[in-house]
């Protein structure tokens, strides 16, 4: 049988115990460990080659469990126990040591804590770089941002600019063409980008070596519009460099409002001139009259014995009776006559004149009165009204030989801040109109230019003084008020005179003449009208209602914009233009390209008289000129209500 192993020891007590107190101490420490190691790899999953820690702890606990042995066999000898157990770790541990060996190069591999403190370092320095690369990223963004605001605004300043912004290179090639210089040239942006800008400029061709800037720096100049038409302009012209590059800025501003108010102005201060003129020598010319008539009478009251003679003293008497009649004319041009400015109700006055004017008149002449809505009443004196209403009236009758119709209306009517650009010695307000439309052979642009000027007259020799018109002017002009002539060669004259309301409270007109009344849309307008001051109205007034507005000067250009620009949405044309293509032609013409075409009419005429005239069907809708800006914005609606029923 074995002895134990503790009588190799002569089972000394000091020897025994040392035995037991070393190997249970190397037991319970080598247990603890496969604990810990246990503990490690489940908490840490995330741990490279965890099967060697089980495997290590499978050998220390084979080694812990050998010295537990070595402990019970000091009185137990189980030696085959003891050396299957020891067989079992000396497995455990070449099995573990046959694993390490390989996997050494890969421990290896693992940084060490100063590699990691290196690393760390690296990747703070490298979040150091990235803050500062964010940091100057988001600055060049915000740069970049600022650019792109700053850009936009000055866009937004080039885009809504009242005035045409041009921007030209060295070589007179256009850079830049914005939605003012569209309007007032009538290309497009895409049409003129990269040409010379010597093609909008008349006069470039008269400059030696063709540089446009040289002649354009300052100064009022000369647009060439696409149509070929002219208008004058105030051009400026400045430089600047782009990327080293010369580059030039022109500014654009339109002057046909002020060459026309200038126009009017001249014209007000030689009517004005030649009336005081008038207005000193029908003075003089009055008092020489009173003694020729005076004595002319007191020759022929003491010839009564010779009536031979007596007749010579009557033919001096009524010679200077009429030189009296027109001296009197020439006081009211001249704005010199004493007048007696009462309140008229236009409706009854034009009700007496049609009596007056049914004996006066041809039996051929048909006479129509016409009134509108509300009290009418003007402030003037009614004996030069009536005198001055019935000298049109005869001038009418001049103008139809053959007979034909006349037309007395009136209306209460409003002249607006539009309308003063166009005549700048009217003042803005509530007036009176008094109208005497004929349908007669009507005037040329030149005779109604200078149909107000005394002594002017298209009649034969004795046949016409030439003052029945420029007392009207002067009775209208003396009364505060105003008088225009609307006349088409064919369609006859409409004369309007405009005359102070008398103060009885605000008209409907007043009351509803405010921005807020006017409607406004965002459709295409396609304005064609031949008078460059006309449509330069009518499109800065469509504009500011909010539309977009091209524009034609006669009906064949306005095909041609309507065959190549599917935007537009309506025709607002003028009856009567030039070129042979009238307004009703050429909305005929416009409806066989689009048949639901919107069109409205503007014209001088009522649409009435027009209709009375077969110059028009009675469903078409006519803007009367001049019209207020309320009733544009209203017609302009009208006519597209009225497609969309007709549709």
């Amino acid at each position: 049988m074995f002895s134990p192993h503790g009588i190799c020891l002569l089972w000394e007590p000091e020897l025994i115990w040392l035995h037991v107190v070393s190997d249970a101490c190397i037991a319970a420490a080598y247990f603890s460990i496969p604990f810990a190691l246990a503990i490690l790899v489940t908490k840490r999953r995330d741990l490279k080659f965890g099967w060697v820690y089980w495997a290590f702890a499978i050998f220390i606990m084979a080694c812990g469990l050998t010295h537990v042995l070595s402990i019970y066999t000091l009185w137990v000898p189980v030696y085959g126990i003891e050396g299957i157990v020891k067989a079992a770790t000396a497995v455990a541990s070449v099995v573990t040591a046959g694993a390490l060996w390989p996997l050494l190069p890969k421990i290896l591999t693992i940084p060490s804590p100063f590699e990691l403190r290196q690393v760390q370092a690296a990747l703070e320095e490298e979040e150091i770089k990235s803050r500062d690369a964010t940091l100057l990223l988001q600055q060049v963004r915000d740069a970049q941002r600022a650019m792109r605001e700053s850009v936009t605004r000055l866009t937004a300043i080039v885009e809504t600019a009242v005035d045409g912004v041009i921007l030209f290179d060295a070589q007179d090639r256009i850079l830049l063409f914005n939605p003012a210089c569209e309007r007032l040239f009538g290309y497009g942006a895409d049409e003129v980008m990269g040409l010379n800008v010597r093609m909008l400029l008349p006069e470039a061709g008269a400059t030696a070596d063709g540089q446009a800037r040289q002649f354009a720096t300052a100064g009022e100049a000369t647009g060439l519009r696409k149509d070929g038409s002219t208008f004058p302009m105030d051009l400026s012209v400045g430089q600047a460099r782009q990327d080293g590059e010369l580059i030039f800025v022109g500014i654009v501003h339109d002057l046909t409002a002020r060459k026309l108010t200038e126009q009017k102005l001249q014209q007000a201060q030689k009517m004005e001139t030649v009336g005081q003129l008038s207005g000193g020598i029908a003075h003089d010319f009055n008092n020489l009259l009173t003694v020729i008539i005076g004595n002319a009478e007191h020759l022929s009251e003491q010839l009564k014995a010779r009536p031979d003679l007596r007749r010579f003293a009557d033919d001096i008497s009524q010679s200077g009776e009429r030189g009296a009649e027109l001296t009197q004319r020439l006081l009211a041009f001249s704005r010199r006559q004493l007048l007696q400015p009462q309140t008229i109700d236009c409706r009854s006055l034009l009700e007496s004149m049609f009596k007056l004017l049914k004996r006066t008149l041809r039996e051929d002449i048909e006479i129509k009165t016409s009134s509108g809505l509300g009290t009418i009443q003007a402030f003037a004196d009614r004996a030069q009204l009536e005198s001055a209403v019935l000298n049109l009236a005869l001038n009418a009758q001049d103008a139809m030989p053959a007979g034909g119709h006349l037309t007395l209306s009136t209306e209460l009517t409003t002249l607006d801040d539009d309308y003063r650009i166009l005549h700048p010695e009217v003042a803005s307000g509530t007036y009176a109109l008094i109208s005497i439309t004929d349908d007669g052979e009507g005037m040329t642009p030149e005779v109604a230019r200078r149909a107000f000027e005394p002594f002017f007259t298209t009649k034969e020799v004795g046949k016409g003084s030439g003052l029945g018109l420029s007392m009207v002017y002067g009775f209208a002009r003396q009364s505060n008020g105003h008088v225009t002539i609307y006349s088409e060669a064919g369609l006859g004259t409409t004369v309007r005179i405009y005359l102070p309301r008398a103060d009885v409270g605000p008209s409907p007109a007043e009351l509803s003449d405010s921005e807020d009344a006017a409607p406004r849309g965002y459709e295409t307008i396609l304005i064609a009208e031949d008078d460059p001051f006309v449509r330069s109205s009518a499109i800065r007034r469509v504009e500011a209602l909010g539309y977009r507005v091209v524009a034609a000067v006669n009906g064949k250009e306005a095909l041609q914009q309507l065959r190549t620009d599917p935007s537009i949405d309506m025709l607002f044309t003028d009856i009567v233009m030039p070129g042979g293509m009238s307004g009703w032609d050429l909305a005929d013409q416009a409806r066989r390209i689009r048949p639901s075409l919107p069109v409205l009419f503007t014209s001088g005429y009522a649409l009435e008289t027009l209709v009375e005239q077969g110059h028009a069907h009675a469903q078409a809708i006519v803007l009367t000129k001049p019209y207020r800006k309320v009733e544009l914005a209203q017609r302009l609606r009208d006519a597209f209500a009225a497609a969309t029923v007709t549709s």
